[in-house]
């Protein structure tokens, strides 16, 4: 099922709840406090499972309606992930508007604690782009429906590194499909964003013996991603004219768009973030016509929540370990299943997903 956009619908409604009823969410709540300068959103889009959970995102979006999408989709991925993963969670998603480097402090994430709080427990939160297990320490300050907390608090700390290896066990699935093998062994591999997920994909991927290209729009990172691995550092204007095996975006989303895809030139797609097909139904289809098998994000990616997911029961990381290696089956299942029915990748995960919750969902109504 494609995701709807704002265009689909008849503008003269309220656009906010237009924008609601297309994926149908279930709850929005807008945040301010001028004191701090707090401007968040956070979006929960489902609930049939369990609590939303998903992380909260600090980022300067240009407007209020970009942030709005952002995190209306970014939410609607989590509900999809969870259900995917076989986790009891719904899906909900945050994003704190602003500049990470200039406005973040105490002040203000207490006061994002305090609205996360007066939910009651329908959204979970935690870590995402421009925030960290301490931004997470200070949160629950105010709240207790806080995870990926750091060790020494009994949470799980970064989820980065079990994040990475839900993507390499998918990528390694990718290729048993593509090349007959699932060693990476001499492939060609572009990541894109070598982050906290980035690096240590790249790490695996090193010591498996495949030949990696990286790009950052940090020069620092990339400087010391380069000197550590070994790695070929790539400038953003020429990454997509290399001759590669993989391409593993593992920055921001919709980098699978129709300029990448003219020049794209790899037989997988398989990387960390969110949301990578600029259009799902566009470019969905287009990266199959292209030939190019395509892990949807939100199966690759889901090691993060998986690991967050068992903080809430008393961590454990050979556990979460574990459950995210079976991100490699799932990745595997939903090709076989695309291929034989003759549909796009994400379409296959995404009636995965729906499946269990529309099943889910009768249970609840019997009790």
């Amino acid at each position: 099922m494609e995701v709807k956009t704002i265009k689909d619908t008849d503008l003269s409604q309220n656009p906010v709840i237009a924008q609601m009823s297309l994926n149908n969410h279930e709850q929005i709540l807008f945040c301010n406090d001028n004191a701090t300068g707090l401007k968040a959103i956070i979006a929960i889009h489902n609930t049939v499972l369990g609590p939303s959970l998903g992380g909260t995102r600090m980022w300067n979006y240009n407007n209020e309606m970009e942030a709005l999408n952002d995190v209306l989709r970014l939410s609607r991925g989590m509900t999809y992930k969870s259900s995917v993963a076989g986790l009891n969670l719904g899906g909900g998603k945050a994003v704190i508007i602003g500049d990470s480097k200039k406005i973040k402090n105490e002040a203000l994430l207490r006061r994002f604690g305090k609205f996360v709080n007066s939910l009651g427990g329908k959204y979970i939160t935690a870590e995402d782009v421009a925030m960290s297990s301490r931004d997470m320490e200070i949160i629950k300050m105010e709240t207790d429906h806080v995870s990926g907390l750091p060790e020494n608090m009994g949470g799980s700390g970064d989820p980065s590194p079990v994040t990475a290896y839900g993507v390499y066990v998918s990528m390694k699935a990718s290729a048993k499909e593509v090349w007959g093998s699932d060693n990476l062994a001499g492939k060609k591999v572009l990541v894109q964003g070598v982050g906290h997920v980035g690096e240590v994909l790249v790490g695996y991927l090193t010591k498996d013996g495949a030949k990696v290209y990286v790009n950052d729009i940090s020069e620092e990172r990339l400087k010391d991603v380069a000197g550590k691995y070994g790695v070929v550092v790539v400038k953003a204007e020429e990454m997509f004219d290399l001759d590669i095996d993989i391409y593993a975006p593992c920055a921001l989303g919709a980098t699978v768009n129709d300029d990448t895809l003219a020049k794209l030139k790899c037989k997988i797609i398989c990387g960390a973030a969110n949301n990578q097909l600029a259009n799902e139904h566009i470019h969905g289809q287009a990266v199959l016509k292209q030939g190019i098998l395509y892990a949807p994000d939100f199966v690759v990616n889901a090691g993060g929540i998986i690991n967050v997911y068992y903080e809430l029961e008393g961590y454990n990381r050979e556990r979460a370990l574990s459950h995210a290696e079976k991100i490699y089956d799932t990745t595997w299942n939903i090709i076989q299943m695309a291929k034989k029915e003759g549909i796009p990748t994400y379409v296959a995960a995404t009636r995965i997903a729906e499946q269990r919750i529309e099943s889910i969902a009768k249970i609840n109504a019997v009790l």
